[in-house]
């Protein structure tokens, strides 16, 4: 993006209404990077992939919320390229929905088979967990007041994602390196994961070799 690459622009057209002549129309472009959501559609699904195995979330929590991940970040795109109000405002309300899906499934399930485990991957996940989901609310927020309601200019939308990038991605992963070379608790275990499908018997397992030991 920075040589200029993975940049499209959005055109809307919007009329003004005047009472003593005709309508007028203006032609409103604006910068949209979509190599930002291709970037998205694959480092996203891993960081929800690392909280789900740190949780112990089963196959198919795991497949929903990656789906939902999917969806909310390709009607995000759809929501740049609206060609007019009502359909950008609609895809975002449709990713929003998505998004609640995300949250549900790490909010309710993953903290739930997180707080079953050991004491220190309970609060460790809620940490990271509640880290995450801050930063990940904050996406649609300068989405609404950048691409959706136009208040801030592109260079102040680019610094602003470039921020939560580096917060969810580097910050996040180094928290969670480090987390797991000091406390080995919260290593994961693929263990039967696969071999069991999507069911209840392959949820992925944090700590089962300490408790069979």
């Amino acid at each position: 993006m920075a040589m200029g690459d993975g940049i499209s622009f959005s055109h809307n057209t919007e009329t003004e209404s005047h009472k003593h002549v005709p309508d007028t129309t203006v032609d409103v472009y604006r910068q949209v990077y979509w190599a930002r959501y291709v970037d998205w559609s694959v480092t996203t699904p891993l960081l929800l992939m690392d909280l789900a195995f740190l949780a112990g979330l089963s196959g198919a929590n795991i497949l929903v919320a990656v789906v939902a991940d999917l969806i909310m970040i390709l009607t995000g795109l759809f929501a740049a390229f609206g060609g007019n109000e009502s359909a950008q405002w609609g895809y975002y309300a449709m990713a929003c929905l998505a998004y609640l899906v995300v949250i549900y499934q790490l909010a309710v399930h993953g903290r739930a088979m997180a707080m079953s485990k050991d004491s220190k991957t309970g609060t460790f996940f809620q940490a990271i967990g509640a880290f995450t989901l801050v930063l990940w609310t904050a996406y649609p927020i300068v989405w609404g007041i950048a691409d959706g309601s136009r208040n801030i200019n592109v260079d102040a939308e680019i610094i602003s994602y470039a921020v939560l990038d580096v917060l969810a991605k580097p910050v996040f992963g180094f928290w969670l390196l480090f987390t797991h070379d000091a406390m080995p608790e919260t290593s994961v275990s693929l263990e039967g994961f696969w071999a069991h499908g999507l069911g209840k018997e392959g949820s992925l397992r944090v700590g089962d070799d300490d408790e069979g030991a």
